[in-house]
């Protein structure tokens, strides 16, 4: 319904592997009735669950295919086939090209393929891909991270959320953040690389984005082990004129209209 808000639930946010308290990259996305799980990495199904169940969720989308936050698409295939889960159909899951054969690589024992698409309906992103998923409009840009890597933009309820995934500055970002109301933008390194390819923003690269963009708010994510939240927060600050907070596992942001 229109007057329902555009919630993002912070499942977790660690990298490169979960801590005590912090599962890796997750967060459950919802207006109304639709849930959409959005990154899937370690630990995260068990936070899912304390709002949305497997039977009743509408979606996964997945940015990547690296564990830090597609992990627990293992475990979940168990779920979905082998416990009390009940669907009529398979859960559909949007990620990058080849997620169902690498699923399966993993998940078969035997001579047999595991039944991957028993449990999942697998969608391929591409770049300009477009879904919708229940109240949920999605567009989907490939961003910069040295391997199929992708950004989201999640429109609904007259609220606007994109997330970054994990990408280094890129413009494909920027012009997909463009206007939006709340940017979720990892922050996982320290500092740039003196060699080789850039695949993840600095502090201040997120400040940066949010500014080109001119996003309404900016939620860092993602903060690497050589920073603190509160140190990759103040930083992209520096850069960045808008409200910024951290995503803490377990926060609730509203976004757009009817946001705080």
């Amino acid at each position: 319904m229109i007057n329902d808000p555009l919630l993002l639930t912070v499942l977790g946010s660690a990298t490169p592997y979960p801590s005590v308290d912090n599962p890796c990259s997750g967060y459950l996305v919802s207006c109304g009735a639709t849930r959409l799980w959005v990154d899937a990495g370690s630990g995260t199904l068990a936070q899912l669950q304390r709002h949305v169940s497997l039977g009743d969720l509408d979606a996964v989308w997945i940015s990547h295919l690296h564990a830090d936050h597609s992990a627990d698409l293992l475990t979940a295939y168990y779920g979905l086939l082998f416990a009390d889960v009940r669907r009529a159909t398979p859960l559909p899951l949007y990620g990058p090209p080849g997620t169902a054969d690498r699923l399966a690589h993993f998940l078969t024992n035997g001579p047999s393929r595991s039944p991957v698409e028993s449990a999942f309906a697998v969608h391929e992103l591409h770049d300009g891909h477009h879904a919708q998923v229940g109240a949920l409009a999605l567009t989907s840009r490939a961003v910069a991270h040295g391997i199929p890597a992708f950004a989201v933009r999640i429109e609904a309820a007259g609220g606007s959320l994109v997330y970054s995934g994990d990408t280094a500055p890129c413009t494909a970002l920027t012009r997909l953040a463009e206007g939006c109301d709340a940017l979720l933008c990892e922050a996982e390194s320290a500092q740039r690389p003196t060699e080789g390819e850039q695949v993840h923003h600095t502090p201040e690269d997120t400040g940066d984005t949010a500014d080109a963009a001119r996003a309404g708010r900016l939620i860092v994510t993602h903060v690497g082990r050589f920073l603190t939240p509160q140190e990759a927060v103040a930083r992209a600050s520096a850069r960045y004129d808008g409200p910024v907070d951290h995503a803490a596992p377990g926060a609730i942001f509203s976004i757009g209209r009817a946001g705080t």
